[in-house]
């Protein structure tokens, strides 16, 4: 019954869980045990995916036919949390996984996928991951972030670093850059921005950087989601759309479908292709190349970009000449 109360093991603890069987997936009658139990399944993945990075709880206590709200500031349920500034330099303690047990713990609070930031709780100011989101604007598709995510496996083995591809869950693909974690969050923004700019320019009118959405048009490199307190689901996050963010190797670009990557079309993939992100955080590489692209854009006389709305305004941060056309719209 959705009111029961259980004990799941995971991890070597007895964690509390409550309503196993509450429905949170009405269409396919997935319960929050079977969300659970997916983390459960690939627990070496997930937990390499999110761990000792604060976490972002994105909850859906109603189930996905009713809106989510986040939670930044971890709850006293949660066994681990780790003081952080946010961008507004407002103090905050956020949920931090050191195992599946805390995986499950946040399953318990709603949450469905796991969202982490791109540092550690050891050194919450420099990250050690790059972030590149591949977002197709309307009328593109899945399909269409192929060919940019090849030209992004590419460029950045020019510049001897080395991309993970996974598929977002949702409509796009993420590729994740580890790093050695000595740069800020406002040099590897900077870094995927030049990334981000040079894919553009080698693939004109497919790939974008437009930051207001009605002059996007093709996929858009999102270079945002390296700022500060961004984040971006995890691998093996399972998503509102009822699919799973899969992870899989640069042979399989051309012929991973993202819409079988269900819950069940998962489990039967993690049984034959296991875990293409084994080996991620010995990769860990150098941001400099980069930074020299965005010096190189500088001396052409390319700036900063528009940072999200609800940054400070940063230094060199171009403003909005013309006015938003969906405002005038409205």
């Amino acid at each position: 019954m959705p009111g029961d109360e259980i004990r799941i093991e995971a991890a070597g603890r007895q964690v509390r869980f409550t309503s196993p069987g509450k429905v949170v997936f009405p269409e396919q009658g997935w319960t929050k045990r079977d969300v659970v139990e997916h983390y459960l399944l690939c627990a070496p993945g997930a937990v390499r995916g999110v761990y000792r990075r604060p976490c972002a709880l994105k909850r859906w206590p109603e189930g996905v036919d009713h809106p989510p709200f986040f939670t930044k500031r971890a709850p006293g349920t949660i066994r681990e949390a780790v003081a952080v500034r946010f961008p507004s330099a407002r103090p905050g303690r956020m949920a931090v996984v050191n195992d599946v047990s805390d995986i499950v713990d946040q399953v318990q609070l709603g949450c469905l996928d796991l969202n982490p930031w791109t540092s550690r709780a050891e050194d919450l100011d420099h990250p050690d991951e790059l972030r590149l989101d591949l977002d197709p604007t309307e009328g593109y598709t899945f399909d269409d972030c192929r060919p940019v995510a090849a030209a992004c496996r590419d460029l950045l083995a020019e510049h001897g670093l080395i991309g993970w591809p996974k598929t977002s869950g949702s409509r796009g693909l993420h590729i994740y850059v580890r790093l050695r974690a000595r740069w800020t969050f406002e040099e590897v923004r900077r870094g995927a921005l030049a990334f981000a700019r040079e894919i553009e320019r080698r693939l004109p009118g497919l790939a974008t950087t437009a930051w207001w959405k009605e002059e996007r048009r093709g996929v858009f490199l999102d270079f945002n989601q390296n700022a500060r307190d961004k984040t971006i689901a995890s691998a093996y996050s399972l998503r509102h759309t009822g699919r799973v963010s899969t992870p899989f190797t640069w042979e399989e670009l051309t012929t991973i479908d993202p819409m079988e990557m269900t819950l069940e079309g998962f489990r039967a993939r993690w049984a034959t292709a296991g875990d293409p992100t084994e080996g991620i955080d010995a990769a860990a590489g150098d941001l400099s190349p980069l930074l020299r692209l965005a010096d190189a854009d500088a001396a052409r006389g390319l700036g900063d970009a528009p940072w999200p709305p609800h940054y400070p305004k940063q230094p060199g941060e171009p403003p909005r000449v013309q006015p938003s056309k969906r405002r005038k719209a409205e």
